[in-house]
């Protein structure tokens, strides 16, 4: 009976501490994966704590936080690698089967992107790039978000950091999209974006929903984006490009960041924006990422 009586009042003592634990923390776990910031915490007057980071330096990709991104495996894209000419994008080009656009050394994940040699035998696109996810596997409401690259140019090189709704909670609307790093070409600035079913389908330009900031192009640069119930504060190397705020009365198609969202980070090639790939010669290129690091 002692030693039964002992146990209990062990389990007991452990359930208290544990639960004191969790008070402590800045969050709440959901659906054992999404990190959701505490109402008490949602505010500019608490200090940031860092909750969760990814060194890359294990020299393998940490399957249990990232996945490779295949050509439309996203819950949003899904279409066979054959069909990869229907779609005018950035994932034209991303593929999870070559080891090659995926890769480390004892610091970073270098993300290719590629001259495909062989479009014959193996993958018909001509062009090969890396990225990686944490759909399904990471994702967080509120805090701040950064993430330390550099970043090799190209024409027509589209490399990215940005964000996704993880649950799209909102039927038949855009839930929202946070690029918080986008860089065109040989460009010594980066474009940071807020998109929403405000921006993209009622085309409206207030609040304002983009910045272009000036990097160091040639070194290693901070991306960020600070997360509050009211507003998106992006920023680069600490400095705030700008601000996106919620608006009163505006609903959902304007603020759709009030659920959890996961990150893409990817190297890019072509697409409208940045245009066609008109100098071959510049390839194989690198998005190298050292470091990823949440706060709230």
């Amino acid at each position: 009976m002692r030693n039964i009586n002992f146990f209990i009042s062990s389990i007991f003592t452990l359930l208290i501490i544990s639960s004191c634990t969790n008070l402590n923390q800045p969050y709440d776990i959901v659906d054992g994966y999404m990190f959701v910031q505490k109402e008490d915490r949602r505010n500019e007057n608490t200090d940031w704590e860092l909750v969760w980071e990814e060194e890359f330096n294990t020299g393998t990709l940490d399957t249990s936080h990232w996945t490779r991104i295949g050509l439309f495996t996203s819950p949003q894209w899904k279409l066979p690698v054959e069909r990869w000419q229907e779609h005018l994008g950035c994932f034209r080009y991303i593929t999870a089967t070559d080891p090659r656009v995926v890769t480390f050394d004892e610091d970073n994940i270098y993300l290719k992107g590629m001259v495909n040699e062989d479009t014959i035998n193996g993958d018909p696109r001509p062009y090969l790039t890396g990225g990686i996810y944490t759909w399904d596997k990471f994702a967080f409401q509120y805090g701040r978000i950064e993430i330390r690259a550099k970043l090799e140019p190209a024409h027509g090189a589209w490399p990215a950091i940005w964000m996704l709704s993880e649950k799209q909670i909102y039927p038949d609307q855009h839930n929202g999209e946070m690029d918080i790093m986008e860089r065109l070409n040989h460009e010594d600035s980066a474009y940071q974006t807020t998109h929403n079913h405000w921006t993209i389908t009622y085309k409206q330009q207030e609040p304002q929903r983009y910045a272009k900031a000036p990097i160091k192009p040639d070194d290693y640069n901070v991306y960020s984006v600070s997360w509050y119930p009211d507003k998106l504060v992006y920023a680069i190397n600490g400095i705030t490009s700008y601000e996106y705020p919620k608006l009163n009365g505006a609903g959902t198609f304007q603020w759709p960041f009030d659920q959890p969202f996961y990150l893409f980070l990817d190297q890019q090639l072509e697409g409208s924006w940045p245009g066609k790939i008109t100098n071959p010669e510049e390839l194989p290129i690198d998005m190298i990422v050292d470091w990823v690091r949440l706060y709230q």
